[in-house]
C-alpha cells in the first residue's frame, strides 16, 4: 500500500513539472513590467510640517503599525516624476516612439535622482534600437 501511494506522488509530481515549466518560460516584457511597477507606486504627499515618531519599551502595538525588517514597502516618488514617467509610456502604448524618445530624456534630464531613472533609461535603449 505504501509503495503504490508513493507511486501516485511520484506520478504526480512528474506530470506537474512540465506544466509549470512551461508556464515559468514567458517572462513579461519590459513594458509590461514597468506598467505593473508604476501601478504600485505612490506620489509622495508634501508635508510642511516635521513629524516625529516615539515609543514607549512593553507598550502595547498593532502588529500593522510595527515596521519589520525585510518588509516590502511600497516605492513613493514626486507627483511630477510619476506623471511624466506614465505620460512617457502613454506615449509608447499609442505606438508614438518619437515622441516617447523624447519624453524618456526630458524625464531622465529633468529627474536625475529619481527611483525611476533605470527604468526610463532601460526604455530608452529599448526604443532607439528599435528605431
Amino acid at each position: 500500500m505504501k509503495k503504490l501511494i508513493a507511486l501516485l506522488v511520484l506520478l504526480g509530481i512528474a506530470l506537474a513539472t512540465p506544466g509549470y515549466a512551461a508556464s515559468t518560460s514567458s517572462e513579461p516584457s519590459l513594458w509590461e513590467r514597468l506598467r505593473k511597477k508604476i501601478e504600485t507606486m505612490t506620489p509622495k504627499k508634501k508635508l510642511s510640517t516635521t513629524t516625529a515618531a516615539g515609543g514607549v519599551r512593553g507598550s502595547l502595538a498593532d502588529a500593522d503599525d510595527v515596521y519589520w525588517k525585510g518588509e516590502q514597502k511600497v516605492q513613493a516618488v514626486d507627483t511630477d516624476e510619476l506623471n511624466a514617467f506614465k505620460k512617457a509610456m502613454d506615449l509608447v502604448g499609442a505606438g508614438n516612439e518619437a515622441e516617447a524618445k523624447t519624453a524618456f530624456s526630458d524625464f531622465i534630464k529633468n529627474h536625475p535622482e529619481s527611483n525611476l531613472r533605470a527604468d526610463a533609461e532601460a526604455a530608452l535603449a529599448l526604443l532607439q534600437g528599435t528605431k
